[in-house]
């Protein structure tokens, strides 16, 4: 046998062994059990949470309200005020109403008083927590992602669709300023969400692209600023992995001036003397 004749016989032969080897995986493979993906076991048990009234808005004597707990598809545990109108009958399933938002805030804030208004007309609610805030789970404390905040709404569905009170078939979604968003990228991705509402008093997509009071920059300074706060957040990341910490984006002002725009001093006035 030539070396040609030879070389081909040893490349046949190790192709065989490689196929063979191949098959003989894939039947162990198929004879191995795949282990079934579950949920991890809540970090938070509702049991435990005060139901005492925390709010920053009077209780509605028409209303029930309760903490209860759900968790993400991250296996973050999420923690809730569910509200009910207390003339609700046993057994009745109601149209039910995820409510979240603004960015940043808790639910003794905002989402809480639109969930028990809503409540008093007749709906089930749900008021929670975001993933890193407030009550509810995850680590590292007061982040945000906008894919696990838009997770946060369908997990809220999730729950919500699996509670015996609820009309699956009715289940609606409630964001408000910043959750706006996140509340139509979700109703976007999921047929289960039957109505969506946002609440905002301005296009959050053209705040984060182009930063507030827009209409009188340029295009080249609007691009301009987009660069430097891409490279300024970017230069941050390298130091908060340096550091071990992370440094907070801010928000609401420690302080306010009088030739601060209004609509400033009253963030600074409701939210600021709330510690999150």
């Amino acid at each position: 046998m030539n070396k040609k004749m030879m070389k081909r016989a040893l490349t046949l032969a190790a192709f065989g062994l490689l196929m063979a080897g191949g098959m003989m995986n894939a039947s162990a493979m198929d004879r191995a059990p795949v282990a079934a993906s579950k949920a991890p076991a809540e970090t938070i048990d509702a049991s435990k949470l005060s139901n005492a009234w925390d709010k920053t808005f009077p209780e509605d004597a028409r209303v029930s309200h309760k903490k209860v707990t759900f968790h993400n598809r991250y296996g973050i545990t999420l923690v809730g005020d569910l509200y009910t109108p207390k003339d609700m009958k046993p057994g009745e399933k109601l149209d039910a109403i995820a409510v979240a938002g603004p960015y940043g805030a808790v639910k003794e804030q905002v989402s809480g008083r639109y969930a028990q208004e809503l409540a008093a007309r007749g709906f089930l609610t749900l008021a929670f927590d975001p993933s890193y805030t407030g009550e509810s789970g995850g680590q590292p404390r007061n982040t945000t992602s906008p894919d696990i905040d838009t997770e946060d709404f369908l997990a809220a569905v999730d729950y919500l669709s699996n509670r015996p009170d609820v009309d699956p078939q009715k289940i609606g979604v409630l964001g408000i300023c910043g959750w706006g968003g996140f509340a139509i990228n979700a109703a976007s991705m999921d047929p289960r969400i039957k109505a969506t509402v946002t609440s905002t008093m301005y296009d959050m997509s053209r705040v984060i692209a182009n930063g507030y009071f827009d209409y009188d920059k340029t295009p080249e300074q609007i691009k301009a600023e987009r660069k430097a706060l891409r490279e300024m957040v970017s230069a941050q990341r390298t130091l908060d992995y340096k550091n071990g910490t992370y440094k907070m984006a801010g928000g609401v002002p420690e302080t306010v001036t009088p030739d601060m725009p209004e609509f400033v001093r009253n963030y600074h006035d409701f939210y600021q003397p709330i510690s999150v």
